[in-house]
């Protein structure tokens, strides 16, 4: 997807989670298992979008290169930085915790684990959120992404890949969660994550940046 698609849709990406409210709710409930105990200041969600999950789970900075996205974002009061995953206009190891949620299958993931994990203090916190590729939604939303507005050139990882590619960049004590584990159309009230992978069609994981003197 180009950056300027996501200014053309914020509505329809708005729309969605409203139509899909329990959906957003089993996310937001796996992904808030994940959280330390207690958000710091200094935490920021990358490709922030409308701040639905920043504002949810307390993350009081976010990150977008989409302005309509943003200005949506902004009121639910998360202050916004204009930017990409891939140069992150934010100082090196200045931040507690960083989220991401859905968007990695946009990004650079190498280069973006790169920026995540220099502005991440010593033993800062990773929580990524994502589609895995060889589950049932991924498969699905694997043959939409030359057509699908939302899909339209994403890549998908797998739970496995992605954990190789952050132990590559610096990051260890992984712990996973899963949720999802219907179709989307047939989820009419929140589920509740498990541990693990394999199972649910989108998975969680907070990985710990190591740094080295």
């Amino acid at each position: 997807m180009e950056r300027s698609d996501f200014d053309r849709h914020a509505k329809k990406y708005e729309f969605w989670y409203d139509d899909k409210h329990a959906v957003y709710e089993s996310e937001s409930e796996m992904i808030r298992k994940l959280l330390p105990v207690s958000i710091a200041k200094n935490s920021i969600e990358i490709g922030v979008g409308t701040g639905r999950f920043a504002a949810t789970l307390g993350f009081n900075y976010g990150l977008d290169p989409s302005e309509n996205m943003m200005n949506i974002a902004s009121m639910r009061r998360v202050e916004c930085i204009k930017g990409v995953a891939e140069a992150l206009p934010i100082k090196s190891s200045s931040m507690e915790n960083v989220l991401i949620v859905t968007s990695l299958c946009f990004m650079d993931v190498g280069r973006a684990f790169e920026e995540m994990h220099r502005i991440l203090v010593p033993s800062g916190y990773l929580i990524i959120a994502f589609v895995d590729r060889n589950s049932a939604l991924g498969k699905e939303y694997n043959k939409k992404t030359a057509e699908e507005s939302f899909c339209w050139n994403a890549k998908f990882y797998s739970t496995e890949e992605l954990l190789l590619m952050l132990e590559e960049h610096g990051f260890e004590d992984t712990a996973i969660r899963q949720t999802l584990f219907s179709s989307l159309d047939s989820i009419s009230k929140p589920e509740i994550s498990e541990e693990g992978f394999g199972k649910g069609s989108f998975i969680g994981i907070r990985a710990r940046s190591i740094k080295h003197e």
